[in-house]
């Protein structure tokens, strides 16, 4: 590990020296990737030359322990010191774990009633709202992007573009089907019951991600409708788009213009090619593979949300916490920290540290 970063920081060295070089910084696209490559190793490089010091530190003050005036004082220095040098040691192992590629992209998040019928839809709603609220917390942007709600205030379906600073690391392990027990507001037995919605979190694709050729869609638009049929306005604005290699479509009748749904279903469009793509390219990742980094397998049943009991529990992890309330009102902030650490955890762990 140590001639690996001290390959990094003589690559960092060479960034360096070429981001001051005149005929980079007159390119402004070299300038930018250079700076991106430099801003990527710049921490674990932070971390490495800390080490460093620390590290002699411990050396020096090892050879005074053996002069009588001040070997008193290095002794009772060296045990923070290998402390402080095996905290160095933990995150410049975290720094070197391989980044998700997808790291630092905005997302979209795709939220869907699942088994429990009004009840489902009404927890996908609270799912929506949830998601909402933790933006607002982080002070993200939150578009809706598609939404299909049933009138009792919940949600069917419903697709939203989240961006902002580190909105993808936040958010990319809530893919999964969420779980709720409660009673009904309908049920006059005050008898539990398990519902579920599904999420996926999908990262916005750029146009070096996928490619979509425009023969290889179709489009066709209609009117908008709102519930119960009443024609939002008597426009064809509204747009469904499929691609039809894959078979994929989305539908968008959210904006009154015909531009603005063609532009969002794009956007989701790309967002799920792009899911395709991640999913035929895990298949070919062996099963032991996939164990050791997570699969995000849309399938998996990764939480539960139990009313009565005002317990959120995280299966993956197994943790669970009684703050029920404060996790739907958006304090997800916990939950996001406690799934970072175990997948970081165990992606050292597959990397034999």
């Amino acid at each position: 590990m140590l001639q690996k970063l001290a390959e990094l920081e003589k690559k960092y060295q060479e960034l360096e020296n070429q981001l001051a070089d005149a005929e980079v910084i007159s390119n402004p696209n070299r300038l930018h990737k250079l700076a991106k490559q430099r801003s990527q190793i710049e921490p674990v490089i932070e971390f490495y030359r800390e080490f460093q010091k620390v590290n002699q530190e411990i050396e020096d003050n090892e050879e005074l322990l053996k002069d009588p005036e001040l070997g008193e004082m290095a002794k009772e220095e060296l045990p923070q010191l290998k402390e402080d040098r095996e905290t160095l040691l933990e995150k410049i192992k975290v720094e070197l774990i391989p980044k998700d590629p997808n790291e630092g992209k905005n997302i979209i998040i795709e939220i869907r009633a699942g088994t429990g019928g009004d009840e489902a839809a009404l927890f996908a709603g609270d799912l929506y709202r949830m998601y909402q609220r933790f933006a607002e917390r982080r002070r993200w942007k939150f578009e809706t992007m598609i939404m299909h709600g049933i009138g009792i205030g919940g949600v069917k379906e419903a697709v939203v573009m989240m961006s902002g600073a580190e909105v993808y690391s936040k958010l990319k392990y809530e893919s999964g089907v969420h779980r709720v027990q409660r009673v009904p507001q309908t049920e006059s037995q005050g008898r539990i019951h398990t519902s579920a919605a599904t999420v996926s979190v999908l990262p916005e694709a750029e146009d070096a991600d996928v490619e979509v050729k425009k023969e290889d869609l179709r489009i066709d638009v209609y009117r908008s409708s709102g519930a119960g049929g009443q024609h939002v306005n008597t426009t064809d604005s509204a747009v469904r788009m499929t691609h039809i290699p894959t078979g994929i479509v989305v539908s968008c009748q959210d904006e009154r213009s015909q531009i603005k749904n063609r532009s969002k279903a794009l956007k989701v469009m790309k967002a799920r090619l792009l899911e395709e793509e991640r999913k035929r390219k895990d298949s070919e990742v062996s099963a032991a593979k996939r164990g050791q980094v997570g699969s995000g397998d849309r399938s998996d049943k990764i939480r539960t949300y139990n009313f009565p009991q005002s317990r959120v529990s995280d299966h993956r992890i197994g943790a669970t916490l009684y703050r029920l309330n404060e996790i739907l009102d958006g304090d997800l902030e916990e939950l996001s920290n406690l799934l970072t650490t175990h997948y970081q955890a165990e992606a050292l762990k597959s990397q034999g540290s």
